[in-house]
Parts: structure tokens; C-alpha cells; sequence
């Protein structure tokens, strides 16, 4: 079952306009099933699997089999290892002058982004590659787009079981295998209870003190592990927002796990009748429909506002002068906080609104000038920039 992925047009348009387009995200996110479709649209392509030997080896010579193949679009998945061939990129890019010549795929890591910035400079264009958002999956899957998350192998899993063994397993290879693999040097028991830990603190205040002196590391290595799972795609810091207001603010950055299935397979909850009784339900909820929000919102800055006596906007959007507002709700029956409402006017929010997970866009007037949604409808507000 192929899904449409709405960055399609995205990458189309990159190709037409420069001649290496990189399509960038976590593993096992989609990017070489969208590559292969996209592809297949060209009347001539050649698609590289860099995993693969066989394949790795025909760019032994970079610059002959390239040159070779200057007609066609040619795609190379996992392009990280192979480091050395960006340099060739640029010349062979230089030299024929023509747009639209490469599809590069990579996972996140210090290789693929440094080597193809130094050496690719003014030819590139990066996509970003999410697993499966709601906006293309329709709002009627809401509740098994947040118990399962968007990673393909697990939402389109046949039963709850199979799909949180993918899960599983997906989580045991991120940690033996991809971080090695991307570069990065860790202590995998380490990281495993770090993801744990931040995962049973989704959608809360990062305490580094307190969660370097639960792992036993100093807090140059807690960072470093931190921006290791920020540059992969696992978690999402959110900044606060600090508008000039006479109020003492929270600085410190909220953190969130973001795959909504990882987080619930990290918790160990196999069905959706354990998270609605687990305590984490609420921040869950709360996990995915930023995640669902700030993944659609491509023009607009995420920052969170909170006060020193814990009053709280979940989310605030902003771009130019345009101020958004979100609280969110894991029930039907929202009751909309008073601290949202006045908050909201304090930083002088031009709309504020209270998410929930209705099956459908039905939206209604709340409180204070609060308007009550479903997370389809926040989605294409924001995406419209509405």
C-alpha cells in the first residue's frame, strides 16, 4: 500500500530547480519507497542502494559511473556512506550545468549534512522527510495514527501485535545499529534508559540536573546525547517563548518524544485502552498533535510559553506578526483553563485554540475568544497559515 506523501510536489519543484536534492529523515520513514515512486516518473533513472554491495561498488569510480548515467536521474539511498562522494557531486553538477540531476537519501548524521553543505553549497536543496502525518492519512485515523505513529511498517501492520514488535525491534536497531552507523559514539544501555526516561517525561520540562544525575553522566555528555536523538529525529526541544512581558518565565525547553507509537512501545503500552488509564494519556495526546502541528506548520517558529507559577500554553506558533496559541485536550469534552485564556492575552495571541481528538473537522466557539477544534482542523489552519 503506497501512501501519497504530501512533499512530493516538494521535491519535484527542488529538482527543477537545482541539480542535487536531498531527501532527509529518520530511518524507516518512507524515503526510499517516495524516492522509488518519484523516480519512476522519469523516463530515464537508476536508483543506488548504498547498503548493498553490489551497489556500492559501482561507485568505485564515482565520477565514470556518474558520467555514464548523465542522462538519467539517478538516486542514491543511504548516500552517508559514501562521503566521498559529494566532491564528485559538485563537479560533475558544475560541469553539466543542469538541474534536477540528483536524488541523494540519508538518514540524519554528522557525515551526510557537513559533507554535502561544504561541498554542495548553492546546488543543494533538503527535504524533510516525516513518517506518516495525519494530513495524509485522513482525521477518521486518528486514534490508530496515535497509538501506532506514523512509521509505515507500524501503522500499516495488520494487527496491534505486529505492529508494536516493529516497534521493538525498530527501537533495539536505532540503538545497536544506526547511531553507530551515522557516526555517533555512544553507550547503548545509556542512551536506552535516556529514551525512557524522556519518554515517561514527554511533553514536560527538561530537568538536566536531575535526569544526568539519574543516568550517572555529566551534563557535556547528556547534551551531546541529546543533540545525538535531536539530529535523528527522536525527540523534539521546544524553546520558550519570551515576549517582553512583565511576568517571571520558564526558560528552560520542553521536551517531546516524537513518533507517538515509539513513545508508546518505550512505555510498553500494546493497546489503546492502557494508554487512555496510563498517567502519561494527557502528555501523549499532547506529543503527537504538536508533533502533528509543528510538522505542518513549515513557515511558522514552535515555542511553548510558560509562567514560574506553572500557567501554561502548550504551543504557540508565530510568524512575522502573527501570534497562534494551542492548549491541548485528550477529551471530548474540553473544559478550557482559565490560565490558557488569560495567557493567550498576554502575549496577545491572534487566535487561540483548545485541540481535541474529534474523528472529525467540527470546531466550535469556547470561552474568551478560544475556539475549540479537531487536531485535522488545527493541521490545516496552520498549514494554511491561517
Amino acid at each position: 500500500m503506497y501512501v501519497k506523501r504530501k512533499v512530493e510536489s516538494r521535491i519535484q519543484a527542488a529538482l527543477n530547480r537545482v541539480p542535487v536534492v536531498a531527501l532527509v529523515g529518520p530511518r524507516q520513514c518512507g524515503k526510499s519507497t517516495l524516492a522509488k515512486v518519484l523516480i519512476q516518473r522519469s523516463q530515464k533513472h537508476r536508483y543506488l542502494d548504498l547498503e548493498l554491495p553490489s551497489d556500492l561498488r559501482r561507485l568505485t569510480d564515482p565520477e565514470q559511473y556518474l558520467t555514464q548515467n548523465r542522462e538519467s536521474l539517478v538516486c542514491i539511498d543511504e548516500v552517508q556512506r559514501k562521503p566521498d562522494l559529494f566532491p564528485v557531486l559538485r563537479a560533475i553538477s558544475d560541469r553539466s550545468d543542469q538541474n534536477g540531476r540528483y536524488l541523494i537519501l540519508g538518514s540524519a548524521g554528522p557525515d551526510l549534512l557537513r559533507q554535502s553543505s561544504e561541498s554542495l553549497a548553492g546546488r543543494i536543496s533538503y527535504v524533510y522527510l516525516t513518517p506518516f502525518q495525519i494530513d495524509e492519512l485522513g482525521i477518521s485515523s486518528v486514534h490508530d495514527h496515535w497509538m501506532r505513529g506514523g512509521f509505515p511498517r507500524s501503522y500499516l501492520a495488520s494487527n496491534e501485535e505486529e505492529s508494536l514488535a516493529w516497534r521493538y525491534d525498530f527501537i533495539a536497531s536505532y540503538l545497536e545499529r544506526d547511531i553507530p552507523a551515522l557516526g555517533f559514539q555512544t553507550e547503548s544501555w545509556t542512551m536506552r534508559r535516556l529514551i525512557t526516561m524522556l519518554a515517561h517525561n514527554t511533553a514536560q520540562l527538561m530537568n538536566k540536573t536531575s535526569i544526568g544525575n539519574a543516568l550517572g553522566i555529566s551534563t557535556p555528555t547528556l547534551n551531546r546525547y541529546l543533540g545525538i536523538l535531536e539530529q535523528t529525529f527522536v525527540i523534539r526541544l521546544l524553546s520558550p517563548f519570551l515576549p517582553n512581558i512583565k511576568k517571571r518565565l520558564i526558560r528552560s525547553p520542553k521536551v517531546f518524544v516524537r513518533d507517538s507509537g515509539v513513545l508508546h512501545a518505550l512505555l510498553e503500552l500494546s493497546e489503546f485502552d492502557r494508554l487512555a488509564s496510563h498517567p502519561v494519556f494527557g502528555h501523549s495526546w499532547e506529543s503527537y498533535a504538536v508533533e502533528q502541528i509543528v510538522s505542518a506548520a513549515e513557515r511558522w517558529h514552535p515555542f511553548f510559553f510558560r509562567t514560574s507559577n506553572g500557567a501554561e500554553i502548550d504551543l504557540v506558533l508565530t510568524q512575522a506578526e502573527i501570534t497562534l496559541a494551542f492548549e491541548f485536550k485528550a477529551t471530548l469534552s474540553p473544559k478550557v483553563p482559565a490560565a490558557f485564556i488569560a495567557n493567550a492575552k498576554a502575549i496577545r495571541a491572534d487566535g487561540a485554540f483548545v485541540v481535541c481528538p474529534f474523528g472529525d473537522a467540527e470546531s466550535y466557539p469556547g470561552p474568551g475568544g478560544t475556539t475549540v477544534v479537531s487536531l485535522d482542523e488545527a493541521v490545516r489552519r496552520v498549514a494554511a497559515d491561517v
